[in-house]
């Protein structure tokens, strides 16, 4: 009986133990669950601390940017207009009367970086006048991009250079808005500026570049497509001169508000530094083309 007894507690004694050892197992595991519960709450809540001042510098960042663009589109409020009858540039209001434009026609072929990077140097702008038949390539949709990231602006000078009045009229809305779109595809922005090449435009021309929005140019002067002064010493005393006298121009046609024209060329690269030197010395500064009032 005493044995009995005795086994009979022996029992209840080891199921108590084995009830007790359970217990903890489980108390254990709810514990570790609950840890890991609070730790990725806490992280949560790290992460919800941490993005707050990353969305405040992002604002913050925005604000910087948005204040750069408004001071950006105060200091390009544009102070010059272009007379489309006479293609000279003048000021608005109180802007400086004595200054000349720079033009380049028949962009990007052989010298248009080099040119672009001398007029860098001189601390100068032009406006880059594009041939689409210079831009099939990746070089020259290359040079245009670079130019244009330069800050020089870039206009239209139509896709082949044809005579514009020469050519049928859905020609000539091809040659001008092919090259619109050409050009708005590599540097995303469509040209404010048109140029007919040889200056001859018709009542179609004009009525297209007016649907486009931009400004019709020609030039008051430009003597390097004439053989005589395909030289750059004799270019340059002509472009600073404004006189021609080997092809009849024994007047100076150097001006406030002369727009000279130029070319992608040997000795146009060559004379160009000299010219501006020239021009600067003659009492004109380089007009800055961003700041031409162009069509909205």
């Amino acid at each position: 009986m005493l044995k009995k007894y005795g086994l009979m507690v022996m029992i209840f004694f080891i199921i108590g133990i084995l009830v007790a050892c359970n217990s903890g197992d489980t108390n254990e595991n709810a514990d570790g669950q609950t840890e890991e519960q609070t730790d990725d709450t806490e992280n949560a809540e790290g992460n919800e601390d941490n993005d707050e001042p990353e969305q405040t510098e992002e604002s913050d960042a925005e604000g910087t940017n948005d204040e750069e663009v408004n001071e950006t589109e105060e200091e390009q409020e544009p102070i010059y207009y272009i007379d489309e009858e006479t293609a000279s540039i003048h000021p608005i209001d109180d802007a400086d009367e004595d200054v000349v434009l720079l033009t380049i026609d028949d962009a990007p072929d052989e010298y248009a970086m080099e040119m672009a990077e001398t007029l860098q140097e001189k601390d100068a702008k032009a406006i880059f006048f594009i041939n689409g038949h210079f831009i099939e390539d990746e070089e020259g949709q290359e040079q245009l991009k670079a130019i244009h990231d330069m800050g020089f602006p870039i206009g239209n000078h139509t896709y082949s250079h044809p005579v514009i009045p020469d050519i049928p009229e859905d020609e000539q809305t091809e040659e001008i808005v092919s090259l619109n779109d050409k050009i708005e595809d590599i540097i995303g922005e469509r040209p404010e500026f048109f140029r007919a090449p040889h200056g001859a435009n018709s009542d179609h021309s004009r009525e297209v570049v007016e649907d486009e929005g931009m400004v019709l140019m020609n030039w008051t002067y430009g003597f390097d497509y004439f053989e005589p002064y395909q030289d750059a010493d004799k270019l340059t005393e002509a472009l600073i001169s404004g006189e021609a006298p080997e092809i009849g121009e024994d007047q100076s046609l150097l001006r406030a508000g002369a727009n000279l024209l130029m070319h992608d060329r040997e000795w146009t690269n060559e004379a160009l530094g000299d010219v501006i030197d020239g021009l600067r010395e003659e009492g004109y500064e380089i007009a800055d083309p961003n700041l031409i009032e162009t069509m909205e």
